[in-house]
């Protein structure tokens, strides 16, 4: 069974950094792609990055320019940071490894940004 573990979540102001980390139990590769969503309250859960196994990155375009998702294949972790975060980030943000057969996910982790 594949787990992934969130970490780096908490308490920022409006115009802060914080850095998600997902640990993977499985190599990262396995994966076609892993991937940040967020779900913030009253809402659906959005994709946030992305990263394939080519390397390429996708990002929603409220977050374009201000976060960078990136992988360690040694450690098997994606990382997400987030920089010049605004209170509309606000949510739980979850890993999620996508494949051919299924998805996996994480167990959350709240970011939540104060003005």
């Amino acid at each position: 069974q594949v787990q992934l573990v969130e970490s780096g979540g908490g308490l920022a102001q409006a115009g802060e950094s914080l850095r998600l980390s997902c640990a993977s139990s499985e190599s990262i590769f396995t994966f076609n792609a892993m991937a940040w969503y967020r779900q913030a309250p009253g809402r659906q859960r959005e994709l946030v990055a992305s990263i394939n196994n080519g390397g390429y990155t996708h990002y929603v375009d409220s977050v374009e320019g201000r976060f960078t998702i990136s992988r360690d294949g040694a450690k098997n972790t994606v990382d997400l940071q987030m920089n010049s975060l605004e209170v509309e980030d606000t949510a739980v943000y979850y890993c999620a490894a996508h494949s051919h057969m299924s998805d996996y996910w994480g167990q959350g982790t709240q970011v939540t940004v104060s003005s």
